[in-house]
């Protein structure tokens, strides 16, 4: 669940008081956009895409003007603009509007947590407006902190003066970043990037830190980040049917992380855990329709409307529905397969008998009884099976699921549709 760009950023920073440059949205009138250049004598045009599509500028995907004519050629261009980074293709839905801010330094800043530190950490230099993997270590400060007295001035100060930044841009900094931790900590995120902030000069050589761009992620599981409010349609990577019903199941236990691969492929793999859908996305390609994250211990209800969303989509055009997770510490195996069980059966019942192979690998609580309730739905569905424990590799597993992928499209899928009578 990430949130790129200003244009719901400004409304967060707003939440703690932290200046920013001004930004307008898609619905800004022609006369609005030829006021706000005329102000500012110069703005920003940039595309709005879901979830966290990064590598804008270097793409040619953002635009400058400074006069009425060239922002509305730039907004042509970029409203509906498409953007490929690896494997992951977004389509804009609108631009903002965004004041360019005079400047002389630019500062990189950003809150996560940290597994090194078992901490909090703040990642701060004055080298911002790049990678920051593109610094050397000396020009970055990584400093942790205690979670319970949170990111303090001294810290800020500390770390600037280690870092030999001008002494001008040092206290309006120490002054503005502690807010952000109130903003991280209050809400649910587990990472606050603003980069760059620009240092505008303003009356007597005083710097002020104007938030330039924005990006966060939340853990799904704090339920802290719903006092955002913020509409679901924010967190959705695109805008299919299939994702935005699996967003609307969005609850505090259990995840419903989705994205849309291949809208043509064959292997429907509903997966648990962050590890295993990582490895999965990855070795099975453009085979899988979709890459998921459905861990977290879901309830019955929940594993049951996704599994009914998942199969009124894909399950037509799949060959094998692939079930895989590591092994689970606190998810119910049983209530997860048995809520996917009941969930095959009704589409059967609905839309009568599929030509199907299920493979199944995952171990945890429950695992057992799970496996038995699954088992006696798919025979009874006449839906033939493979299931592997938790001392199955999930490489090896991963790997079983395209093979049989591959015997379903040379003749094996004909050959369960014989047994089913489906012509």
């Amino acid at each position: 669940m990430q949130i790129t760009g200003m244009l719901w950023g400004r409304k967060l920073l707003d939440l703690v008081e932290y200046p920013h440059s001004e930004v307008r949205g898609p619905e800004l009138s022609v006369d609005e956009i030829k006021d706000m250049v005329k102000r500012h004598g110069e703005i920003f045009i940039k595309p709005v895409f879901k979830g966290g599509v990064g590598k804008k500028g270097k793409s040619g995907l953002i635009g400058r003007a400074k006069n009425f004519t060239d922002a509305l050629k730039e907004k042509e261009r970029l409203y509906f603009a498409e953007h490929k980074i690896g494997n992951i293709s977004a389509k804009s839905e609108g631009v903002t509007y965004e004041a360019a801010v005079p400047a002389d330094h630019e500062v990189y800043f950003s809150i996560s947590d940290s597994t090194v530190y078992r901490s909090p950490i703040m990642t701060l230099t004055h080298h911002g407006g790049v990678d920051i993997e593109e610094l050397p270590e000396d020009k970055i400060a990584v400093v942790p902190f205690d979670a319970l007295t949170g990111l303090k001035a001294f810290h800020v100060s500390n770390a600037l003066v280690e870092l030999g930044a001008p002494s001008e841009i040092i206290s309006s900094l120490v002054q503005n970043l502690p807010k952000l931790w109130d903003l991280y900590n209050n809400y649910g995120m587990i990472m606050l990037e603003l980069n760059p902030i620009r240092m505008m000069p303003g009356k007597g050589g005083r710097y002020a830190p104007v938030a330039c761009d924005f990006k966060c992620a939340f853990d799904q599981d704090d339920p802290a980040w719903k006092r955002l409010e913020l509409p679901s349609h924010v967190f959705a990577e695109d805008n299919s049917e299939f994702e935005q019903e699996i967003n609307q199941l969005r609850t505090y236990q259990g995840q419903s992380d989705v994205y849309v691969i291949n809208d043509k492929g064959s292997i429907t793999a509903p997966t648990f855990g962050g590890g295993a859908n990582a490895m999965v996305t990855e070795l099975l390609g453009e085979t899988a329709t979709i890459s998921s994250d459905f861990g977290g211990n879901p309830p019955y209800e929940k594993m049951n409307e996704i599994s009914n969303i998942t199969f009124k989509h894909w399950l037509e055009q799949s060959n094998v529905l692939f079930i895989i997770g590591g092994k689970a510490n606190n998810t119910d195996i049983f209530e997860t397969l048995r809520a996917i069980g009941d969930g095959l059966r009704t589409y059967f019942q609905k839309n009568g008998p599929k030509p199907l192979f299920v493979v199944v690998g995952r171990g945890g609580p429950n695992v057992i009884r799970g496996m038995a309730y699954l088992r006696d739905v798919l025979e009874s569905l006449g839906v033939p099976y493979r299931f592997f424990g938790h001392d199955s590799a999930m490489s090896e597993v991963i790997n079983y699921a395209m093979a049989i992928n591959k015997w379903m499209m040379g003749g094996g899928k004909k050959e369960i549709a014989a047994k089913m009578n489906v012509k």
